[in-house]
């Protein structure tokens, strides 16, 4: 069951900040709440879009609280989770799991002939955040038969691409250091 903050979002959001700089609530996209750390209290995960006029991916911040304190910046990482806003089918989302993991969802729906879906289970290991899994579907909507599939267990370098076995090594890689193209090329996608 996921844990529910006792205070409305809307109260918190004023007070969420990184380094100096508040985040302005009109640039959140997507929330999630969850224990993400299993420590019995509701902690907050934020999708946060750049700033106008700054040409850079979306933003992810996570926020721990404590038994008895307010919510605390664990991780905030710029640029790091591609959409957008201004056109329908294009815009990431955040999620939580009942096992207390996160999922990133990025999509491409609207543009162009491929299409595909991309999610990123986040799970709290070793005091910060890895990718603990990565799922990934496509499809070209002039040629049916084109499509792929495939998930992918990060940790352990197990899981599926297009119906087949695929084993790779398993890594703990963090959020942080993250790139796509490293799930793309173990599912053989690329």
């Amino acid at each position: 069951m996921i844990a529910r903050l006792s205070l409305p979002l809307f109260l918190l959001l004023p007070s969420l900040t990184f380094a100096a700089e508040a985040i302005d609530p009109g640039r959140i996209v997507s929330a999630a709440t969850g224990d993400w750390d299993k420590d019995g209290t509701s902690d907050l995960a934020l999708l946060v879009k750049p700033g106008k006029e700054i040409d850079e991916d979306n933003a992810i911040y996570i926020y721990l609280a404590g038994q008895d304190g307010p919510l605390t910046l664990k991780s905030a990482i710029p640029n790091k989770i591609w959409g957008q806003y201004d056109m329908v089918g294009q815009a990431p989302t955040v999620s939580a799991l009942p096992n207390g993991s996160l999922v990133i969802t990025t999509h491409n729906d609207a543009v162009g002939r491929d299409r595909w879906e991309q999610k990123l289970t986040i799970a709290y290991r070793n005091f910060d955040f890895v990718v603990a899994g990565y799922t990934y579907a496509s499809y070209d909507t002039l040629d049916p038969s084109n499509t792929s599939q495939c998930d992918l267990n990060v940790l352990t370098g197990k899981g599926k691409s297009n119906d087949k076995p695929v084993s790779v090594k398993g890594e703990l890689v963090l959020l942080k250091d993250w790139n796509d193209d490293r799930g793309q090329h173990a599912c053989g996608i690329q």
